[in-house]
């Protein structure tokens, strides 16, 4: 007799497996055509990530690396560099944090809004309408539930591993 239970959970494995595998898809073609899109102004979209962090209500006075960072969910070494090159093409600058100095302070220069507001936004935006043309709302308020209720499990189970705890281990009743 087949197990229902074990063929629902083998299914649930492959098409999770296909999820991630598009997720990963996905990713990689956000970065190929979404660097495409916004080239013209020499940005990547690691750096239109950056800028749009930046151009938020919540990080007018600028933001630290740290927070950045933990923003951007990427590690304080990779945004460095990241960070560095933007400085060095005059879209962002690094100053001491008036209230800690060991914090360093990123902010967009005059060049940086305007590479923002004016050359990249209505980029970015095209950019979305052809992406997501054949969406409809209500499709894209799903996507972004299920994403956010993804990320949520993801630096759920981050925090676990940071505190110790695999996350892997199986409970008695997923063994059942």
């Amino acid at each position: 007799m087949i197990n229902p239970r074990k063929e629902s959970s083998a299914a649930k494995l492959e098409l999770a497996n296909r999820l991630f595998f598009r997720l990963y898809q996905c990713a990689n073609m956000l970065h190929k055509t979404g660097s495409r899109a916004v080239e013209e102004e020499g940005l990547t979209t690691q750096q239109w990530a950056v800028l749009g962090a930046l151009s938020r209500d919540q990080a007018k006075g600028g933001m630290s690396i740290g927070d950045l960072a933990k923003y951007l969910m990427v590690s304080r070494q990779n945004l460095s560099g990241l960070i560095s090159r933007m400085e060095r093409d005059g879209h962002l600058a690094v100053t001491p944090d008036g209230r800690d100095r060991r914090s360093r302070l990123v902010t967009m220069t005059a060049s940086g809004q305007h590479v923002w507001h004016v050359l990249a936004r209505p980029k970015i935006q095209a950019y979305y309408e052809e992406i997501l043309g054949d969406f409809s709302i209500n499709d894209v308020t799903h996507t972004l539930h299920y994403l956010l209720k993804i990320l949520e499990n993801m630096q759920r189970l981050d925090a676990d591993w940071v505190n110790g705890a695999s996350g892997t281990e199986a409970t008695d009743a997923e063994t059942a």
